[in-house]
């Protein structure tokens, strides 16, 4: 179902991927679109919970269209025993049928691809996989969980969580996020792929022969990252250590406060308060 607004139309578009798992878009469209992005949601995060981001970029003429994650919101699929996926079924499967579905509806407006925290690590990773030309790449609230691009004494901390994580899951046959306040419940191989990139720095996917790394050097858009000055979860040096596996392109990264914001500048509340998230993203020289 479609409604609208006087500056976009908002409606939800199907997507099938080729093993039967389905989902939507939550999709935000300006009467004269200029661009379109691709956004990826934060882990455990619905896409839902981007509205106000998705509505901010739509009267500034992007057409947004939410990802949801596999296991969330509109996805068929819950994680349990029986049902595991991991970066491969991701970047493999769900991100090219939602980026079909992306152009089906706009096709030859310019692609722009992005995302939140773990969205955003994951954008860079499909980014290096696409041979089409992308248009620009947007972080926010990201950067790479190796627990040295943290400062100490937390990221001290960290190898520990990336060790004990995996394990939970495997043990529980999901990650109960809810009850240990990280994510939501999560499937085993996504933090076991998660938590291999916090202790080596080094992104790839358990089953996918393809070297992600190389495929990041090679990305040749501009990439425009935003990172909140009390955000422990993504902090600058993380974001930092993201950008710098993409040499070949032209990164920009801006640091916004709580004066900027007006709310809390830390990792979910921006969610609230996206508009100079919004203006930064779209106006490289803000």
């Amino acid at each position: 179902m479609s409604t609208n607004s006087p500056h976009f139309k908002t409606m939800a578009v199907p997507v099938n991927c080729t093993d039967g798992h389905s989902f939507e878009l939550l999709t935000y469209l300006p009467a004269q679109p200029r661009a379109c992005l691709l956004w990826l949601p934060a882990l455990g995060v619905a896409a839902r919970h981007y509205q106000l981001f998705a509505e901010a970029l739509a009267v500034r003429g992007i057409a947004v269209f939410l990802h949801e994650w596999r296991g969330n919101g509109s996805s068929t699929l819950r994680p349990d025993r029986s049902h595991d996926w991991g970066y491969k079924e991701l970047l493999q499967l769900d991100l090219p049928a939602a980026e079909a579905a992306v152009h089906e509806v706009l096709p030859g407006l310019p692609f722009r691809l992005g995302g939140h925290s773990l969205g955003g690590q994951l954008s860079c990773c499909y980014a290096g996989l696409r041979d089409a030309e992308l248009d620009a790449l947007w972080l926010v609230a990201s950067g790479t969980p190796w627990w040295r691009s943290f400062p100490p004494p937390r990221g001290w901390l960290l190898p520990l969580a990336y060790r004990f994580l995996p394990w939970l899951a495997q043990r529980n046959g999901t990650l109960p996020g809810r009850r240990v306040g990280f994510g939501g419940t999560e499937a085993r191989g996504l933090i076991r792929d998660w938590a291999r990139v916090g202790l080596s720095n080094h992104y790839a996917a358990q089953g996918m022969p393809i070297d992600l790394e190389t495929g990041m050097r090679r990305i040749s858009a501009p990439t425009r990252a935003v990172v909140l000055d009390s955000d422990w979860l993504a902090p600058v040096s993380s974001m930092q250590q993201l950008l710098a596996k993409l040499p070949a392109s032209a990164r920009s990264l801006k640091v916004l406060s709580s004066r900027d914001l007006g709310a809390r500048a830390d990792h979910f509340h921006w969610m609230k308060s996206p508009q100079n998230v919004a203006s930064t993203l779209i106006h490289p020289e803000d």
